[in-house]
């Protein structure tokens, strides 16, 4: 396998370090594609291959590729509080069918400083009744963070789950202002 894909695109990935600990990021012509958090060597190994096996290509490390040097800016201004919206092109190629019809509804529809409820995500796609369904597509979010499934919560004031690990999700949403800071 090269470093290209089929059609001649690169996949790039490079990891950033942030409050909640290093991501990695990856991304095709098409947009950011990937966000990985605790990206230890290990993590951003297993990552790595399965990115690769899914893409057909081999992601090359370029920190200074458009598109990541651009989320790696947003990034630090969003946990520097001075930005609360990503504008960044997504590669959605990686999530498809109800999830990500599921996705795009959380980024466009659940604000910075909001939280959303599963079941009232699954009624805003059309499918009242599919709150576990909803907390399968969060599991398999490719773009944690960047599409925020960390807003998604249990009706009953629960937190939920969260695949970065619950102390992150409450991080998040306490610099969200969701939540107060952690005292320890």
């Amino acid at each position: 396998m090269d470093s290209e894909r089929q059609d001649g695109q690169r996949v790039v990935w490079t990891v950033v370090g942030t409050d909640i600990g290093p991501l990695l990021l990856a991304a095709t012509r098409d947009g950011l594609v990937t966000v990985v958090f605790h990206a230890t060597e290990a993590v951003r190994e297993r990552a790595l291959e399965r990115l690769a096996a899914r893409l057909g290509a081999e992601p090359v490390e370029d920190a200074t590729a458009p598109v990541l040097a651009e989320a790696i800016r947003q990034l630090r201004a969003y946990f520097a509080g001075d930005r609360h919206d990503f504008e960044l092109p997504l590669d959605w190629s990686l999530i498809s069918g109800f999830n990500r019809q599921v996705l795009r509804e959380l980024a466009t529809g659940v604000p910075y400083g909001s939280v959303v409820g599963y079941g009232d995500l699954a009624g805003r796609v059309g499918q009242p009744g599919g709150a576990q369904a909803v907390g399968a597509a969060m599991g398999a979010n490719p773009l944690p963070l960047v599409v925020p499934c960390h807003r998604v919560v249990e009706s009953d004031g629960g937190i939920g789950g969260f695949g970065g690990g619950l102390e992150t999700k409450r991080k998040l949403l306490a610099l969200e202002g969701v939540l107060p800071e952690p005292l320890f």
